[in-house]
């Protein structure tokens, strides 16, 4: 018995196995060669900045060659095919993560620079140079998504609701093709129809908080129709069937179990809808124009969002262009926590509203 045992416990490398965590392991090396390499690189005078993505890329990369030789050293040939094809899937996980890292990497280290209580509470208003902030940039979004949401989420969840349980023949087939027509639609051409609707009733000066909004609710609503439509087909159709058989009526079954039912995933489709149209820029450069002041009315004046306080910032760079690149930064910076905000929000709201099942 005693012999089995340390035969069992034995080295796994003469066992011709690899350990359980080598492959983890191996990974982290390259990694730390590789930020040993572009550090020193730097320390030389080299190159002026740390590559963080790069030292990751190669680092991988190298990690994807060690592993495929290693392997084939003590584990085999067909192994070593193995371990291959589990580097390349990891390898590519790996190389779609490098630009979301490497974006975020970039906002939070140029962005903490102006990230400071004045940049939220003051606007730009008489500012030229350095100083001001975006406090009327990030009213003006929030206003103007929240609109754009107010009036998409009814008209989006209507539609796909309709076309889920109600829709049959020509008309839902026509519904069905323009909303896949709109979901193409360029976004500048979105704030370009907004424009011309109100302009027949207001003039060509008209510059509003709601012709933004109407702008993304036009971007916004095939995207809610769409997401709340796949969503709603994966209702189990023995709920439905349950409830007819009860002698429920169709609009209360829907209200009552099929919403119910799929109110988490209905939720996380909304905020991806919102997070779409709030980092827009083209619509709300022709339909609500910017301004250095601060603007409460949806209806009257222009009004600034941080879209487009970002783009003016970067375009109109005064003798100085450090306050004003800061000042753009910042805005990037503030417009991802929102959007991560929203998406946060839309975890809790599914998790406080999903059906229990016990």
């Amino acid at each position: 018995m005693s012999v089995a045992v340390r035969n069992t416990s034995a080295n796994t490398l003469t066992a011709g196995k690899l350990p359980k965590g080598a492959p983890w392991g191996l990974l982290i090396v390259s990694w730390l060669i590789f930020i040993g390499v572009f550090a020193l690189l730097q320390a030389s005078g080299t190159t002026t900045d740390f590559n963080v993505v790069g030292a990751f890329f190669f680092g991988t990369i190298l990690f994807d060659i060690l592993i495929v030789v290693i392997s084939m050293v003590v584990e085999g040939g067909r192994k070593a095919k193995d371990r291959l094809v589990t580097s390349l899937v990891t390898t590519a996980f790996i190389i779609t993560l490098l630009p979301l890292i490497s974006l975020i990497y970039t906002v939070i280290s140029r962005g903490v620079a102006r990230f400071d209580s004045a940049y939220f509470n003051e606007s730009m208003r008489n500012v030229i140079g350095a100083g001001g902030g975006a406090v009327h940039a990030i009213v003006g979004t929030l206003e103007v998504t929240a609109f754009a949401a107010l009036i998409s989420i009814p008209i989006g969840l209507l539609t796909s609701i309709y076309l889920v349980e109600y829709g049959r023949g020509r008309l839902a087939r026509a519904i069905t093709f323009f909303v896949d027509v709109m979901t193409g639609i360029p976004s500048i051409v979105a704030g370009l129809f907004a424009y011309s609707l109100f302009a027949l009733f207001a003039g060509p000066s008209i510059r509003a908080g709601i012709v933004g909004s109407v702008a993304l609710s036009v971007l916004m609503i095939p995207v809610v129709v769409r997401s709340s439509e796949e969503i709603l087909k994966i209702v189990p159709n023995e709920l439905r069937e349950a409830s007819y058989a009860l002698g429920v009526p169709k609009w209360l079954t829907i209200v009552k179990i099929i919403l119910p039912t799929s109110i988490a995933g209905l939720t996380t489709g909304v905020m991806l809808a919102i997070s779409r149209v709030i980092g827009e820029t083209a619509p709300l450069l022709i339909t609500t124009g910017f301004t250095t002041s601060m603007n409460y009315d949806l209806f009257s004046d222009r009004m600034m969002t941080l879209p487009v306080f970002v783009y003016t910032q970067y375009a109109n760079q005064g003798p100085d262009a450090t306050p004003f690149l800061e000042r753009a930064w910042t805005g990037a910076l503030v417009l991802i926590l929102i959007v991560m905000a929203l998406n946060l929000l839309a975890r809790l709201i599914g998790r406080l509203f999903s059906p229990k099942l016990r």
